[in-house]
């Protein structure tokens, strides 16, 4: 019998408390084999980033390389999300440090190079797009080797969750988030609205996690105790909001999406009371006359992105509760 070989995935993360379970729903995926990890500023500055990635994974019995990347966006300083993941990213649990160190490869020579040696390989994003955009600066090409980057990011036609226009990831470093919009890389936008509503981790299965009694169980709603805190003060909803979990979900069940469609997008990088909106050509307008000329560099990528409407909530937590059982 032949087996069946394993999917390959590069994921880029600030890691904070709900990459951190993101990280563990591929490192314990059975089909996936995690080749690299580059972390970036983000929720955290950057070499706390690399701690919770190798904590994690070390968590997760893994020997995955971790990268650190940039420290700070391309053209602006970092504002971290300390407020809503606590200082060091986890809920300020006090975990330990992890037994081994990060690579010393920077991060986007690193996308590059596992790119490059493992063409077809599915890129998922679960912060901001820094190392992304410096690694197509260094080798554009690599657009077209990515099978899927599936992007934890974006509001797109709806309210943003650190500005009324704009979504964290996109918010801290849209210049970068550009870059990748132009690039005529596959993208698929996992927005934040698809961690909302009937798509948050209630109270009863919350329980439910804990109810698993493994080691992964247990750090998934702990690392998350203080955003748990700050998404009910942000929103009213009382719950885990999990977005990175979900864009993960995506990345791993495809079909799990109810409702998707192709658009050109676009970053706004010059508003300040619009910076980061990303804006989605949702009724196909952008070849019009009228914005041609400001859409001129998403057209000629030649690539629209997925952008991920809705998705079915009980399907993207079997996927959660799978991993952590």
């Amino acid at each position: 019998m032949l087996r069946r070989m394993k999917r390959q995935f590069l994921i880029d993360t600030d890691t904070a408390s709900d990459d951190a379970v993101a990280l563990i729903m591929a490192l314990r995926h059975p089909e996936v084999e995690v080749v690299g990890i580059t972390t970036v500023a983000g929720n955290v500055e950057v070499r706390q980033a690399s701690r919770n990635a190798l904590y994690t994974a070390e968590l997760c019995g893994s020997s995955v390389a971790v990268f650190t990347g940039a420290e700070k966006p391309l053209r602006r300083a970092h504002h971290s999300a300390d407020w809503f993941h606590g200082r060091d990213g986890l809920g300020d649990h006090g975990y330990p440090a992890p037994r081994r160190g990060p690579e010393k490869m920077g991060a986007a020579e690193a996308i590059v190079e596992l790119i490059e040696t493992h063409p077809g390989i599915v890129m998922v994003t679960l912060g901001p797009l820094t190392n992304v955009a410096l690694a197509l600066q260094k080798r554009s090409e690599i657009a077209k080797k990515v099978s899927r980057c599936v992007v934890m990011g974006g509001a797109p036609c709806c309210e943003g969750n650190v500005t009324p226009a704009a979504e964290y990831n996109i918010w801290c470093d849209p210049e970068a988030a550009q870059i990748v919009a132009r690039s005529g890389m596959p993208v698929e936008m996992v927005g934040w609205h698809l961690c909302r509503g009937e798509a948050v981790l209630n109270l009863k299965e919350i329980e439910k996690v804990m109810g698993f009694g493994t080691a992964v169980a247990k750090f998934a709603i702990e690392c998350n105790s203080r955003a748990q805190e700050a998404f009910h003060v942000q929103t009213g909803e009382h719950g885990i909001s999990l977005p990175d979990p979900v864009a993960m979900a995506v990345a791993l069940d495809a079909s799990i999406v109810t409702l998707s469609s192709e658009h050109f997008w676009n970053v706004e990088t010059e508003s300040e009371l619009t910076r980061g909106m990303t804006v989605v050509d949702r009724l196909n307008v952008a070849g019009d006359e009228r914005n041609r000329k400001v859409w001129a560099a998403q057209i000629a990528s030649g690539r629209k992105a997925k952008i991920v409407w809705t998705i079915d909530n009980s399907r993207w937590k079997e996927e959660l509760f799978a991993r952590l059982r």
